[in-house]
């Protein structure tokens, strides 16, 4: 937008782009002139101007999200002499709302005046300047200001610096008193107005929540006693209550920050404590909400104290220390009726368990021990079905299934505390009281949903218990509960490697005609398959003799309707069986288990034209056999050695079928990427034997990706140089094999970058990125000398150079992979004259791109990446410096020097001071760690 527009043309854009009965291109014709207009710098006088004049809801509504649009973007745009203005102005806007303004505007303004006391130094203790309006402007939009200014802190599109931020903090450590003290003064004279107590809390909450505050400078301020008190008083709404436990809850969290100081996390567990009877008022009145924020602040107080309650009772001759005490209250809401209030409690069993098993102390773990045997009973309870329940638990839709699946997980993460076994012999208990007491089905089924959570724990030599369960399980009534039956088949599954114990070997034929009895009834059929597969794969030895009934099996597979998901875990079992049977079945069982998955596919190549669009997750669809034949190829671990071997004939004779799937469907990326799933999978499984696939499937796929850019087709070069690139002892054979795979990158060079060289190609094409620098990693790893001597490396590497401040997490970790194995490929081969030749040629390379390297690489990691990948970063340095250290130095010198030492609001990024101490980093290091904290603590300074 070269000119401003004038104010008029812009609320005719709004209208139009607003009013129900433009027509749909008109539309977005102002839709994109308007965004085009945000874009401009005529857009900070547009929106001033809409604000004053409040014409109407929509221009005030795009005119508030243009300022903090602009603000947070576009903030350089100011000459510094303009902020001061700029911000009397947005004052000035928020002391004109009311009311009846819409709260969408108002917080957008809000959010704006946020931004710009955030990047605007000259503004100190703008808290306090904001507390100090309060006779000029409405307390609610006093309030929401103080809200989002600490939210917006580490706002990661202002890029305040490392440096701004702490002034920040240190400012707003100063400020608090006097936030404090207002947010004190409206719960005083606003006492009755609920919007303001809420608002109150919730800001509260805010300035705790950036972590910059000390537990002494606020656990005696009125406004957390008063959130005490409504938390403790059973009047008042929910929406009230709710926030003064978010307010509870933001204190609580800065405890694990500030965990030794004794006097006051007592006073603390304390006051927490006496909320249990508020916690029991709200179980009796049955308000689920209120019962919902005690848990959480019950749970948010012992989270807090995990570390506190551990350490402090490791040093304590075996007492535990007061704080443990927060457990009773938690445990008090595990036992609550409502399974969902027993959720909330997860995270902190987890971490708790985690970290005594991590410290392995037995001492300790026996003092923690009674809450988890609490625990586990109240798990029991809550994950019985309803009596009344009929039919199945839908995984799928019901949130109490997904609720027990998360139980299960739990237990195998805790049960190491209190023992796998006394578990699994009082889940028997249960089981056997049945017979001779009131005990439910209910009950049993819980008592053996427990037990097959925690069934690959137990012992395989296990003689006492497990033989009556299994023995129990196969002699179950026809009159059974479905779901009694449905947990039994879960249970076998899991006792999958105590069936495969030589001492139990003769469970395994009673327990595979059940599972064949189970698997002809539709609502235990895929539990079943399940179930199978986990014994086939444990039990694989043992399963040869049980190979052809399975394969009878999979003649009726589809007969069964299991989801494919389910058959797939089937044909998983079925493939490693095959990997056990004697040389001369192999072939034939090969054959016939693809066999019955090539079929269909071939059909659907002969029967569907282009046009025909398939039904996903069916049988018309190639990727339902596909993905089938390529769990056969992944789990058909035979030990093939030679090109005759039976193996490797039944999967050479399926290419061409392969062949003609893959051009049929070339057009279908969908479909293209699941083929070449199932191809990586071929290939693998045949390579160490033979050369056969190489040629045609490296020019097959050179061919369509020159046609049909699917990165997937790349992948598959990847795959192709890994196995083929350095496998054979025969010169001649690998020769041939070089010669085939340098041909491939060359014609997949031309299209790839094609596509590379578009506007923000490397953004907008990830995947190809990813999957082209993965092919060249595996060329420097398999065939480096080749590789360095080819004309084509020339230009990956420039590619490489820009691409490593590509902000995507696989691709950029692809490119910087090439760059770090480019780097080491003349340091790590055993041939001493292709090692001297390798090192040379990469001298040579490093000379001459190592200076936009380093530049690019440093750009990056201030500008573009995100932290955690810089440890990618920092591996190419190293190597860098391993060629020439001072020349690398004297690199990274110049790089520093070039990033900018002012932002737009002319605060200092990093002073010379902080750039000397990164630099000096690199001088003396002991170990890689080092270096990535240090380029870590120097990239904050200009985000």
């Amino acid at each position: 937008m070269e000119d401003s527009p004038s104010i008029e043309t812009v609320y005719e854009a709004i209208y139009a782009l607003y009013n129900q009965n433009t027509n749909p291109t008109e539309k977005q014709q102002a839709s994109n002139w308007l965004n085009e207009m945000q874009k401009s710098v005529y857009a900070w006088k547009i929106a001033d101007e809409l604000l004053a004049r409040k014409v109407d809801l929509n221009s005030c509504y795009l005119a508030a999200q243009t300022m903090r649009s602009k603000l947070q973007n576009s903030f350089h745009e100011l000459p510094q002499d303009s902020h001061a203005s700029l911000r009397d102005a947005l004052l000035n806007h928020l002391s004109k709302l009311d009311d009846t303004t819409d709260g969408v505007i108002a917080t957008q303004l809000c959010v704006a005046l946020a931004h710009l006391a955030l990047q605007m130094g000259s503004w100190k203790n703008a808290a306090v300047d904001i507390a100090s309006r309060y006779n000029s402007l409405k307390t609610c939009f006093i309030l929401e200001l103080l809200t989002v200014l600490p939210e917006e802190v580490n706002s990661r599109t202002l890029r305040l610096g490392a440096n701004r931020r702490s002034e920040i903090y240190t400012e707003f450590s100063d400020n608090l008193p006097a936030v404090n003290q207002l947010l004190e003064m409206c719960l005083t004279s606003e006492a009755n107005d609920e919007r303001i107590k809420i608002r109150s809390y919730k800001c509260f909450a805010s300035w705790l929540n950036i972590r910059s505050v000390s537990l002494s400078q606020v656990w005696h301020s009125n406004v957390l006693s008063n959130a005490f008190n409504v938390l403790c008083s059973f009047d008042g709404s929910n929406m009230v209550q709710e926030a003064a436990a978010d307010a509870v809850i933001a204190f609580l969290q800065n405890l694990e920050d500030n965990n030794n100081q004794d006097e006051i996390q007592i006073e603390i567990l304390n006051s927490v404590s006496r909320l249990e009877q508020a916690y029991m008022m709200s179980v009796t009145n049955e308000d689920l909400d209120r019962t919902v924020n005690y848990c959480r602040i019950f749970t948010e107080l012992a989270e807090s104290l995990v570390m506190t309650m551990i350490n402090k009772s490791l040093g304590s001759n075996g007492l535990p220390h007061f704080s443990i005490k927060a457990l009773d209250s938690v445990i008090l809401c595990a036992n609550h009726h409502d399974y969902e209030v027993l959720l909330i409690t997860f995270n902190l069993w987890f971490r708790l368990s985690e970290e005594l098993y991590k410290i392995n102390n037995v001492v300790l773990t026996e003092m923690f021990k009674p809450y988890f045997e609490q625990l586990i009973g109240a798990l029991y309870k809550h994950c019985m079905i309803d009596t009344d329940h009929e039919g199945l638990l839908d995984e799928g839709t019901e949130d109490f299934a997904d609720f027990r699946m998360k139980c299960s997980d739990l237990i195998k993460d805790v049960v190491f505390i209190v023992s796998s076994s006394a578990v699994f012999q009082q889940m028997y208990m249960l089981l056997q009281t049945a017979s001779v007491s009131n005990v439910t089905w209910d009950q049993m089924e819980a008592a053996l949903f427990i037990m097959q959570a925690i069934a690959r724990n137990i012992l395989p030599h296990e003689n006492e218990v497990v033989p009556k369960v299994v023995e129990a399980i196969l002699n179950m009534p026809e009159t059974v509960h479905i779901n009694m039956r449905y947990t039994s088949v879960m249970l076998l599954g899991e006792l999958c490697e105590w069936i495969s114990h030589e001492q139990h070997s003769e469970t395994l034929e009673p327990i595979l005609n059940y599972l064949q009895y189970c698997l002809r009834q539709p609502n235990l059929a895929a539990v079943t398959a399940k179930s199978l597969h986990s014994i086939c794969t444990t039990c694989r030895h043992h399963m040869v003799k049980h190979l052809s009934g399975l394969i009878e099996i999979l003649k009726v597979v589809d007969m069964l309707n299991l989801p494919n998901d389910v058959a797939i875990g089937l044909l998983k079992g079925v493939a490693v069986i095959v990997a056990e049977v004697p040389e001369e079945h192999v072939y034939k069982a090969i054959k016939e288990i693809c066999g019955r998955q090539l079929s269909p596919l071939l059909a659907l190549v002969e029967s569907t034209s282009e046009k025909t669009v398939p039904e996903t997750n069916t049988s018309t669809d190639p990727i339902y056999w596909l993905d089938r034949l390529s769990a056969i190829l992944r789990h058909l671990a035979t030990k093939t050695n030679n090109e005759k071997d039976p193996c490797v004939v039944a999967i050479v004779e399926m290419w061409p079928s392969m062949s003609k799937i893959c051009t049929r469907y070339k057009t279908d990326s969908r479909i293209t990427e699941h083929f070449c799933r199932c191809l990586r999978f071929m290939i693998r499984l045949v390579s160490r034997s033979t050369t056969a696939l190489l040629a045609p499937v490296a020019q097959q796929m050179a061919y369509l990706y020159k046609e049909h850019h699917h990165s997937c087709y790349l992948y598959i070069g990847s795959i192709l140089v890994d196995e083929y690139g350095s496998k054979y002892d025969n010169p001649l054979v690998m020769t041939q094999c070089h010669s085939l795979l340098l041909e491939m990158i060359d014609a997949f060079i031309e299209p790839a970058f094609r596509l590379f060289s578009e506007k923000d190609g490397l953004r907008n094409y990830p995947d190809t990125v990813d999957d082209f620098f993965r092919l060249a990693c595996r060329f420097i790893q398999k065939l480096p000398m080749p590789f360095l001597q080819s004309p084509v490396l020339e230009v990956i590497i420039r590619c490489s150079i820009t691409a490593v401040s590509l902000d995507h997490k696989e691709a950029n970790a692809s490119v910087m992979k090439f760059l770090l194995d480019l780097l080491l490929c003349g340091k790590s081969r055993k041939d001493s004259i292709n090692n001297e030749e390798c090192r040379q040629y990469v001298t040579s390379i490093v000379n001459s791109i190592g200076e936009q390297l380093v530049d690019n690489l440093i750009q990056a990691s201030v500008f573009s990446l995100q932290t955690y990948m810089l440890p990618d970063v920092i591996d190419v340095l190293i190597e860098l410096m391993a060629y020439d250290k001072v020349q690398t130095l004297r690199w990274l010198n110049g790089a520093v020097e070039k990033l900018p030492k002012q932002n737009s609001a002319g605060l200092v990024t990093a002073t010379n001071e902080q750039c000397l101490q990164f630099l000096n980093s690199f001088h003396s290091y002991e170990n890689d760690g080092e270096l990535c904290r240090s380029l870590r603590e120097f990239s904050r300074y200009f985000r």
